[in-house]
């Protein structure tokens, strides 16, 4: 078993190793990219350019997300589960003071910066808006009854904010840690369905609960609709656990203490297990830990290093950060890795076709380069064939997505009295026909119905998803196939025209790397783009089908449905449960014919809500599809339009220039040293990195 046992202080030293590990790798990746870009320069002027301009993007994006890169938590939890108290333990600092409403629902982006401010940054266009910390305290939080006010409203405390970037001079922080602090889950169902948006743009979860509250209905909803088969990584904090001694009638009756914390862990291991395993494993003790964070805070106030034995602190931030440094910093790094092997195998290569026709005249390079066209027609072919492969998987998927989701809503109605019976409030009948009282049950009547919608489809979209992340796996299988088809006919093309047979490029190690670079990118294994979570710049990977799916699904959600039937909450029940009279017999009754009647109005709607609502989830599914069709076609044609332009360089210089031989060889020599060079200390410093780390 790993051992978790690390004080705050290693944390920081790991932290700072990866930093400047990634510092290091950036700085190389950067110089390959110059190296590259400053040959191409020179071609110009000599045989022409080797046209590596999509390694030259594609290293210099990597090299400055690599230098950028965050270690990006998320930190989720209900109210009152000492949220606040939890980060300001985990950074070393009282920086968050406890009382600070959760009401705001206003995104938090704690990150590093040389002097503390913060920045409100808007959604209608105006420019951001720094404030000290004391200010945005008083600003952005508001009187709980206020707060519920607006939440009966369905009104936002604050329309025209986006989120606000908190900066800190803090150690963890300024080591490569960002915390994205969420709203509270106990909240309305629109603003959990947002939280999703900010799960999916981060490396870990960090969800906090309370061993006096444990695993309320609440969490539960928001674990199953939210988290449950999304493959993300959560470490639970039960919060408050030195509170189970004081809740004792003798908190020193050391059999009484065991019973108690025996059986709250079994209630918590009940509710939580499923969300441990990891490829079949069980590691519900990497993932769950008892903390008190009051404690640890008390002591880091003291001394940032000191012991945090007894708190729970060092066993999670052990864990923690065998996960960052050792799972999450090791595969990035081996990705950069790859696209770093990838520019130098395209470079040598390009290098290895050009020095055969230096020697070549016009005449003969123009014959050369013609008898290759049906090579290139052949590159082009592949291309067309898996363009269409792609269109088909896509038109297939959204008609096949979108027709269940239509059975899936026309069938709600069947199902809907024997489910329902979880979410109805409590009712009674003398309350239900006071005027005062009718408005709050109407309310609650509402809420209920949008955590029914919710749950529903929320069941619906996981279902969703897995059946849309096969048909990808498909692609990505198909993309090796037509990648291995490509590789062998630009071997083709490099023989013809060198007249040499291709060897085998040394620093190959792995099948993987035989792959052309569009082929990696479409079977997922580069990641090169920059996501972004509620307008925050982040590194995301290469493609991302959820956040699209995502941005359409949220239109839908519990707002397009509930908005379709909107008659449930109003006149209908209403007016059928004041029609039955009054007394205590009838509230079975009563509560039946709530059932019946939200039932008759919501099949009636029904209909409606499939046919408009279908559209939406068939335009969702395609975009997905036609994002990476995009991508994919877009960089197969730069992977062709550089050949062609490769030996169209060469052909149009020596059609207009004299080129010397012995300048070129030692130039295209010394651009190989320098790429090797650099590649290199890439390897170097991610096999000492994977050596320490294993």
């Amino acid at each position: 078993m790993i051992n978790h046992e690390l004080a705050a202080d290693n944390f920081i030293n790991d932290l700072e190793r990866i930093a400047q590990v990634r510092a290091d790798i950036s700085a190389s990746l950067n110089k390959l990219a110059e190296k590259i870009s400053q040959a191409e320069l020179a071609g110009d002027s000599s045989s022409g350019k080797l046209s590596l301009e999509r390694d030259i993007e594609d290293i210099t994006a990597a090299s400055k997300n690599l230098k950028q890169g965050v270690f990006r938590l998320l930190v989720l939890g209900d109210m009152k589960r000492g949220k606040s108290t939890f980060l300001n333990a985990l950074i070393g600092e009282n920086l968050l003071p406890s009382d600070v409403n959760p009401c705001t629902a206003v995104l938090t982006v704690l990150r590093y910066g040389p002097e503390k401010q913060v920045t409100i940054h808007f959604n209608d266009g105006k420019k951001p808006e720094q404030l000290d910390f004391s200010s945005f305290k008083y600003k952005y939080t508001i009187d709980p009854a206020e707060a519920k006010k607006l939440e009966q409203e369905k009104k936002s405390a604050f329309p025209d904010v986006d989120y606000a970037v908190v900066e800190y001079p803090l150690t963890l922080l300024e080591k490569g840690i960002e915390i994205v602090d969420s709203p509270g889950l106990n909240d309305t169902e629109a603003r959990n369905e947002l939280s999703l948006g900010y799960v999916n743009n981060c490396h870990a979860i960090l969800f906090v609960m309370r061993a006096s509250q444990p695993c309320t209905l609440g969490e539960r909803r928001y674990l199953e609709n939210y988290i449950k088969g999304r493959g993300l990584t959560v470490f639970f904090l039960i919060n408050a656990w030195d509170q189970v001694r004081e809740s004792l009638i003798d908190p020193e009756d050391i059999e009484e203490l065991n019973a108690a914390e025996n059986r709250l862990r079994q209630v918590f291991q009940a509710n939580l297990a499923e969300y441990c395993h990891v490829d079949g494993q069980n590691i519900y003790h990497e993932r769950v830990f008892e903390i008190s964070s009051i404690q640890a805070l008390r002591k880091r106030l003291k001394n940032p290093q000191a012991n945090l034995e007894g708190t729970g602190f060092s066993e999670f931030m052990g864990a923690l950060n065998t996960f960052l440094t050792r799972e999450r910093a090791i595969a990035e790094l081996r990705q950069v890795r790859t696209l770093a092997r990838q520019a130098c195998n395209h470079t040598r290569e390009a290098i290895n076709r050009r020095l055969p026709l230096l020697d070549q005249d016009v005449n003969e390079l123009k014959k050369r380069i013609d008898s290759v066209e049906p090579e290139f027609q052949k590159l082009t072919h592949i291309r067309d064939q898996f363009q269409k492969e792609i269109i088909t998987t896509r038109d297939t998927q959204a008609r096949a997505t979108s027709e269940s989701f239509r059975s899936y809503i026309l069938n709600l109605g069947n199902t809907f009295e024997t489910d329902f019976l979880r979410y109805q409030p409590e009712l009674n009948i003398l309350d239900f026909l006071s005027s005062g009282k009718r408005e709050a049950f109407n309310i609650a009547l509402q809420k209920a119905f949008e955590q029914y919608i919710t749950d529903k489809f929320s069941a619906w979209t996981l279902t969703a998803e897995k059946d849309i992340n096969t048909a990808f796996k498909e692609l990505s299988h198909s993309a090796a196939q037509y990648g291995a088809s490509y590789s062998q006919v630009t071997d083709q093309i490099t023989e013809k025209l060198t007249g040499k047979k291709v060897q085998v490029n040394p620093t190959t190690t792995s099948g993987d790397d035989n792959s052309p670079g569009w082929a990696k990118w479409a079977m997922g294994l580069l990641s090169l783009s920059r996501g972004n979570l509620a307008g925050v710049a982040l590194a995301g990977a290469g493609f991302d089908w959820k956040n699209i799916l995502l941005n359409y699904f949220t239109v839908i959600g519990i707002g397009g449905i509930i908005t379709a039937v909107t008659g449930v909450f109003l006149g209908p029940i209403g007016f059928a449960l004041l029609g039955l009279g009054v007394g205590f017999l009838q509230a079975d009754q009563a509560r039946q014919e709530l059932v019946k009647t939200a039932k008759k109005e919501l099949v009636k709607h029904l209909p409606q809500v499939a046919h408009e609502q279908s559209q939406i989830v068939y335009d969702a599914v395609k975009e997905c599809f036609d994002v990476y069709e995009r991508e994919v076609s877009k960089r197969i044609n730069d992977d062709i339009t550089s050949r062609k332009s490769e030996l169209d360089n060469l052909l149009q210089q020596k059609e207009t220039r004299l080129i010397n031989r012995e300048s070129e060889l030692q130039r295209f020599k010394t651009l190989q040293e320098d790429v090797i060079y650099n590649l290199q200390k890439i390897e170097a410093a991610y096999s000492n990195l994977l050596a320490e780390y294993s």
